[in-house]
């Protein structure tokens, strides 16, 4: 056969017919749609998948609930046979070749004008992949977005995009964004793939000493990292200087990553530096990250719900003791209440949190965890309980950064232990 000739469509606003609702249509269906596509789906049976999808389409599709007449193809510009009936797919792809219509049949790939590669998506990289066995093509398909993903064909990307000129160097011609990027809590495998690529592809990374800095160790040695400290109590640039310096840089025309621990709207001010970007005119997305708060219990075997012990938790800031004039948190609240509560910041605090909580009616032997460097090799856990914590954790020459659960969820550890004596666990 002779070889395909490869293109790609714009199908926006575009009239798509899928003849068939089935599990290959439930496939079909998500890219389509993405690509913008008017999608009308003809079906007797249609799968619950198919149902929902199309329900969840609104207006972008229709689902007709009958067999395929040659009717179906007025207005169509693509179709897609998808029926597990072999006499319906060769009509349909009759009609269409009659029509003018391209069609790809599920069934029989080498029988219509058009196919489908296998295809995936990195950022705004499209990968689409044929052969003549599709799963050599969908293994292709994962190495090559594998491959963009771990940054295999980072350097190459970045070098050929503009071979005239350095492309991590700010161009003041180019249009400059800002990613507010959660880096996870602590371990560098952690942050998300959308994080990662951020990374890669950034000329400026406004870092904190909070945030995985192993994963700066890779980055091309062009790209400029600044360090804004935001260590627990330390040394650290102002915020309002942070925010003037990313939208500075971004003016400037650079692809600017601010790289926090944990997730950036979780005590990580990435909603103050958002509104400043946007008052500046400077484009800024989010990349959520995983949050400490949850991340740190759950690496130490400790889930902050857990039925019969806790149907919900309350996260809160500690670098503020109760009593004090600027704090936000309801402390009487958090000693009546049976949630489990999960304390950032909270290490030179914890004895005044401790009592706050003693006194609002939390009873003493309520167990606690503290987790020091959750998520790293240097992780330490402290088990406790609430009236002798604070003495503990001195002993224990507790610091930060440490999160800190209260609550019946702690016990879980013990479970844990016991299971792990037994070679339940690894």
């Amino acid at each position: 056969m002779p070889e395909l000739y490869p293109l790609t469509l714009r199908l926006a606003g575009r009239r798509v017919a899928v003849i068939g609702g089935g599990a290959v249509a439930a496939r079909r269906l998500p890219k389509l749609l993405a690509a913008g596509a008017r999608v009308v789906v003809v079906d007797p049976s249609p799968s619950a998948a198919v149902v929902d999808l199309v329900s969840d389409a609104g207006a972008d599709a229709e689902l007709v609930r009958r067999k395929y007449a040659p009717g179906d193809l007025a207005g169509v510009w693509l179709i897609h046979a998808c029926t597990s009936d072999p006499v319906a797919q060769r009509a349909i792809a009759a009609d269409a070749d009659a029509a003018g219509i391209w069609c790809v049949r599920a069934d029989a790939r080498d029988l219509t004008a058009a196919v489908t590669p296998a295809t995936g998506r990195v950022e705004a990289v499209t990968v689409a992949i044929t052969s003549g066995d599709p799963r050599r093509s969908a293994g292709l398909r994962d190495a090559v977005v594998d491959g963009l993903r771990d940054g295999t064909f980072a350097a190459a990307g970045r070098q050929n995009a503009d071979s005239s000129s350095n492309p991590s160097t700010p161009d003041p011609a180019r249009q400059g964004r800002v990613a507010l990027v959660g880096g996870g809590p602590g371990d560098p495998d952690l942050i998300t793939v959308r994080g990662m690529q951020a990374i890669r592809d950034a000329d400026v990374i406004v870092a904190d000493r909070l945030g995985p800095r192993t994963l700066l160790d890779d980055v091309a040695d062009d790209v400029e990292i600044i360090d804004v400290g935001k260590s627990p109590r330390g040394p650290a640039a102002k915020q309002e200087d942070i925010i003037a310096l990313l939208i500075a840089r971004a003016k400037a025309g650079a692809m600017v990553v601010r790289l926090k621990g944990g997730d950036p709207f979780i005590f990580g001010r990435g909603g103050e530096e958002l509104l400043g970007c946007a008052e500046a005119g400077v484009e800024c997305s989010v990349v959520p990250g995983i949050s400490s708060a949850i991340a740190a219990p759950e690496l130490a075997g400790i889930p902050i719900t857990h039925r019969g012990m806790a149907q919900e938790f309350v996260v809160a800031s500690g670098h503020l003791p109760p009593g004090h004039p600027g704090s936000t948190v309801d402390w009487r609240r958090l000693g009546e209440t049976s949630a489990t509560v999960v304390l950032l910041m909270a290490v030179q605090t914890l004895p005044l949190i401790a009592d706050a909580l003693l006194a609002a009616g939390r009873e003493p032997s309520t167990p606690v965890a503290c987790i020091q460097q959750g998520g790293t090799p240097a992780q330490r856990l402290l088990i406790s309980r609430l009236d002798i914590v604070a003495k503990d954790a001195a002993e224990f020459e507790l610091a930060a950064p440490s999160v800190i659960v209260i609550g019946e969820v702690v016990r879980n550890v013990e479970q844990l232990a016991i299971a792990r004596e037994r070679n339940l666990l690894s």
